[in-house]
């Protein structure tokens, strides 16, 4: 069966008034989405004026209803995008064919979580603030949520199986607390300005929690190579 990825637009239950029947159409209506995410990113979502946003697309007031019934619904949509904005795969794939350490594919998955996030933090932070009461726009932010927690599962299995991922660890908890500090840490840094930190050095340090958290202990890696011994049938 092939893999899917889950996608926050798929927490959208409030369909378009008007799905575009033209070229034209579908431009104008990514126009609209264009200029919402920029009034809202200005204005934040509880002043952000519908009027603001036809005025930015340069479109009739009377338009915005042929395709959205509210304000409420085009930041929907607007969250949407943005949450299938973090959760994209890589843009390029890696330049070497080598496969990468444990610890280079977290940090590699924190960099790309952290600079996507960055670069969108404005929009973010009202996404954050919308969705503490509105549930469409919490069912998206669950949704990424939920995609980065199944995929860091699903490498924490792997882990273990080769022996370089404590065996004690439920997988399905870990994942769900490691992603939930990153997530975390992201809004309270990159949209509530909490602390200043360099880029880097917060990659770096995310980075060694996550794998610190993975490590088994030294009494486990003990256990596990004498459990290899055995398997292989080697004695030292």
């Amino acid at each position: 069966m092939p893999k899917t990825r889950t996608s926050a637009a798929s927490a959208r239950t409030i369909p378009p008034l008007q799905s575009p029947r033209t070229d034209k159409g579908a431009r104008t209506r990514a126009r609209l989405v264009k200029a919402a995410k920029e009034i809202f990113e200005r204005d934040g979502f509880l002043d952000a004026r519908i009027f603001d946003i036809t005025k930015r697309a340069k479109v009739s007031y009377g338009a915005f209803y042929h395709y959205f019934e509210s304000k409420e619904q085009i930041f929907r949509e607007v969250a949407a995008a943005q949450e299938d904005r973090l959760t994209a795969p890589p843009e390029q794939p890696p330049a070497s064919d080598e496969e990468p350490s444990m610890y280079e594919r977290i940090r590699r998955a924190n960099r790309r979580y952290l600079e996507r996030y960055r670069s969108e933090a404005k929009i973010m932070g009202v996404i954050e603030q919308v969705s503490r009461y509105d549930p469409y726009v919490n069912a998206a932010r669950m949704a990424s949520q939920k995609h980065f927690a199944a995929r860091s599962e699903q490498a924490i299995r792997r882990l273990q199986k080769e022996g370089q991922a404590d065996p004690r660890l439920n997988p399905a908890i870990v994942s769900d607390a490691l992603g939930a500090m990153v997530g975390r840490f992201a809004e309270l840094w990159l949209t509530q300005g909490y602390r200043s930190y360099d880029f880097d050095e917060a990659v770096e340090q995310l980075t060694i929690i996550w794998a610190k958290a993975l490590e088994p202990a030294p009494e486990t890696r003990s256990e596990l190579r004498r459990r290899d011994r055995k398997t292989t049938g080697y004695s030292a």
